[in-house]
């Protein structure tokens, strides 16, 4: 592992992400270089102590390793993929937000320009980079991320996923489901308090609760789902099906939006149908698993 400090780098990209984490290099006292269509995004950074580097071409040779977070993948290849632009030995690390699909291709794509390429993705705001609260996903070869993963570590918490190019992209849309499921689950909530005169700030701490609890099972269900075995330890499918209708009834009840817990109802409804209904909640996966047209 590289632990050396004054290890350089390359950030290409200086929307607010990218020059929060030349930012973060340089407050760890890393030379870096930075390249930006508009050369003057890249004047607060200069005056930090960044070097500005007139081409793309000598962003790439002036860092031990460069990263890349552009607006997406077409910016990409327009950016390091022009004829005059040497890649041949580089070490790519890919921060723009794609598909697992398109980082799979980048990932084929650099190898065959003679690059080394990273695919990552970045879980957090501008202002956390930088920090521990900033959790930087990687994937790709695993030797390419060791040799790096020290210098990596100025932009927070740095993660390896595995070998697969696609992993970061697979992960940060992951989890921005469990992110609007579980907000939308609390508005739901909100919703049908605030018909009844309670504010959300009185139910914010009763739905953290909540939430926290439930995140709990999340082990032993992916036991149930790893296994292909779905006993109802706790509750069967088709007891929490009653319990959704109950969510359905009352929403409508005082006029609240019940088109999310119909949806819910509706997957129960297909597994239950499936001969499903005396097995615990995680057999849904099969109902998740399966594409169907709107």
């Amino acid at each position: 592992m590289n632990n050396n400090t004054e290890t350089p780098v390359t950030i290409i990209g200086l929307g607010l992400m990218g020059r929060a984490l030349a930012g973060a290099f340089l407050k760890a006292g890393h030379p870096t270089t930075v390249w930006n269509r508009t050369a003057s995004k890249a004047d607060q950074l200069v005056a930090e102590g960044a070097r500005l580097a007139p081409t793309v071409g000598d962003a790439l040779k002036a860092g031990s390793l460069t990263i890349i977070c552009v607006t997406d993948y077409t910016a990409l290849y327009e950016l390091v993929g022009a004829n005059d632009v040497e890649l041949d030995g580089t070490i790519l690390i890919n921060l723009t937000s794609g598909s697992s699909a398109q980082a799979r291709e980048a990932g084929r794509w650099a190898e065959q320009r003679g690059a080394r390429y990273l695919d990552g993705a970045i879980m957090a705001i501008p202002s956390a980079v930088g920090t521990a609260d900033a959790v930087i996903l990687h994937s790709g070869p695993q030797a390419d991320f060791q040799a790096h993963e020290s210098t990596l570590g100025a932009l927070g918490t740095v993660s390896y996923l595995g070998a697969d190019h696609g992993l970061a992209s697979l992960y940060d849309v992951a989890g921005l489901a469990m992110m609007w499921s579980v907000l939308n689950a609390w508005l739901q909530g909100t919703a049908m308090l605030r018909t009844a005169g309670v504010d959300a700030a009185t139910y914010a701490p009763f739905a953290q609760q909540i939430a926290t609890g439930v995140a709990e099972w999340l082990p032993g269900y992916a036991e149930q789902i790893d296994s292909g075995s779905f006993p109802a330890e706790v509750s069967a499918l088709e007891t929490d099906a009653r319990a959704m209708e109950h969510l359905i009834e009352e929403s409508e009840a005082v006029g609240v939006n019940a088109e999310l817990p119909k949806l819910l109802k509706t997957m129960a409804d297909r597994a239950i149908a499936a001969g499903h209904g005396g097995e615990q909640y995680p057999v849904l996966i099969e109902e998740f698993g399966k594409l169907r047209n709107a």
